[in-house]
C-alpha cells in the first residue's frame, strides 16, 4: 500500500486524487492533507479518508477546523503546517497540486525529506526549475508530472532515450476562446472567461487556459522536466484534447499518448507508476469521434505564449517575474479590477522593466518573485 499526502487537497487535482484513493482503497493510504481555506471540505475529506495530519491558511481557519475533525487528528495552519504536510509524515508520494509558486517550497521540503513527487503545481518548476530538479536529483527523488501534457510526454518518452528526441509537441485546447479573434476580447467577462469547453478546472487555472498562459507555463516546466531546449518544444492547438502531447524521435516516429479529457488519468499514472491499474475514467471511442482536428500556434493572437519562451530563453529569474506577474494580473481580473487582454500587458511591461538575474538562488528568486507582484499591482 502507498502513502500519500496532499498539497491543495480542496482544488480541483486534490479532490480527483481523493477520488482515485477511493477507487483503490487497497492501494491508497492518506496521511496527510493541506487546504486553503474551505473548511467544509477539508472538514468531510478528514473524516472520509482519516489523515494523521490537515492543515489550512490561517489560525482562524485551524481553530475551526479543530473541533470538526475526527479525534486524533493533527490540525495545523500556515507554512508550518504545508510544511508537516509535506516533509512530516510518513507519506511514500506528496502530491504538489497548490495553487501558484506558493507550492515551490513546501515541493522543495518534500524533496529534502525523500518523497517522491507527483508534480501538479507547475509554477514550482516554473520560478525554481534549476534548483528543484537539481535537488531532486541530488536526493534521488523522482518528480513524475500529473499535467495532462506532461504525463503524455513522460509516457511517450518510456523507454526511450532523451538524445533521440526531435522534438516534444504540448497540445492545447485553445481555452474559452479558442474560436473568438482578438477584436472579439476587448469586452468578454470573468463568467466568460471560465467556460472551459474541455476540462474541469479551478479558476486561476482556466484563465491562463483562455490566454495561454498556462502553456507557456507547461513550456517551461517542460524543459526542466525533459531537458530538452525550447527550440525543440512546441505547441500545437487541438481543441478536442483527445491527443494529449507527442514525442517526435529522430528517425521521425511519432509516440503520443490518447484519452478522453479526464486529470483522474494522469494523476492515477503519477500514483502507481509503472503500474497501470483500473481506472474510473471513461474509455475513449475514436469511431464515436469521428476525426480529430489541429490549428498551429498563433503567437500574434495569444502574446503570452511569445511571452513565455522569451522569459524561458532569458532563464534565471525572468521566468519567476513571468509567472508572479501573471498571478498578480489573473487575480485582478478575476476580482474586477482591469479586463481581460490587460493580463498580457501587464505581464509584459512587468518583464520589460525586470533585470534578470542567471542562474538565480532562492534569495534572488523570492526577490524577483516579490518586486514583480509588486510593479504589476500597481500597473
Amino acid at each position: 500500500m502507498k502513502t500519500i499526502a496532499i498539497l491543495g487537497s480542496t482544488g480541483s487535482i486534490g479532490t480527483q486524487t481523493l477520488d482515485i484513493a477511493a477507487h483503490h482503497p487497497e492501494r491508497f493510504r492518506v496521511a496527510a492533507l493541506a487546504a486553503g481555506s474551505n473548511v467544509e471540505l477539508l472538514v468531510e475529506q478528514a473524516h472520509r479518508f482519516r489523515p494523521e495530519i490537515v492543515s489550512v491558511a490561517t489560525k482562524a481557519h485551524a481553530e475551526r477546523l479543530a473541533a470538526l475533525v475526527p479525534a486524533g487528528t493533527r490540525v495545523l495552519y500556515g507554512d508550518e503546517g504545508v510544511r508537516a504536510v509535506a516533509a512530516e509524515n510518513d507519506a511514500d508520494v506528496v502530491v504538489s497540486a497548490m495553487v501558484g509558486s506558493a507550492g515551490c517550497e513546501p515541493t522543495l521540503a518534500a524533496i529534502d525529506a525523500g518523497k517522491a513527487i507527483a508534480l501538479a503545481n507547475k509554477e514550482t518548476l516554473v520560478a525554481a526549475g534549476r534548483i528543484v530538479t537539481e535537488r531532486a536529483r541530488l536526493r534521488g527523488v523522482p518528480l513524475i508530472p500529473v499535467d495532462s501534457e506532461h504525463s503524455a510526454i513522460f509516457q511517450s518518452l518510456n523507454g526511450s532515450r532523451i538524445d533521440d528526441v526531435l522534438a516534444l509537441t504540448l497540445t492545447a485546447s485553445g481555452g474559452s476562446f479558442r474560436d473568438r479573434g482578438r477584436h472579439e476580447l476587448a469586452n468578454v467577462t470573468v463568467a466568460d472567461a471560465l467556460k472551459h469547453p474541455n476540462w474541469s478546472m479551478g479558476a486561476k487555472v482556466t484563465i491562463d487556459s483562455a490566454t495561454m498562459a498556462n502553456k507557456g507555463l507547461e513550456v517551461i516546466e517542460a524543459h526542466w522536466l525533459f531537458g530538452v531546449d525550447y527550440d525543440r518544444i512546441r505547441v500545437l492547438v487541438h481543441p478536442e484534447s483527445i491527443i494529449h502531447s507527442y514525442v517526435e524521435f529522430l528517425d521521425k516516429s511519432v509516440i503520443a499518448q490518447l484519452g478522453v479529457p479526464d486529470m483522474r488519468v494522469p494523476i492515477q499514472y503519477a500514483l502507481t507508476f509503472p503500474e497501470r491499474p483500473s481506472s474510473p475514467a471513461d474509455s475513449l471511442d475514436l469511431a464515436a469521434l469521428g476525426k480529430l482536428t489541429f490549428r498551429p500556434m498563433d503567437f500574434e493572437r495569444y502574446p503570452m505564449m511569445r511571452l513565455a519562451y522569451e522569459a524561458g530563453r532569458a532563464g534565471g529569474t525572468a521566468t519567476a517575474v513571468f509567472n508572479a506577474a501573471n498571478e498578480v494580473a489573473v487575480s485582478r481580473f478575476l476580482s474586477g479590477a482591469v479586463p481581460f487582454l490587460a493580463i498580457e500587458s501587464i505581464v509584459e511591461s512587468t518583464l520589460a522593466k525586470h533585470d534578470v538575474v542567471g542562474a538565480a538562488d532562492l534569495g534572488a528568486i523570492r526577490e524577483a518573485d516579490a518586486w514583480a507582484r509588486d510593479f504589476a499591482a500597481k500597473l
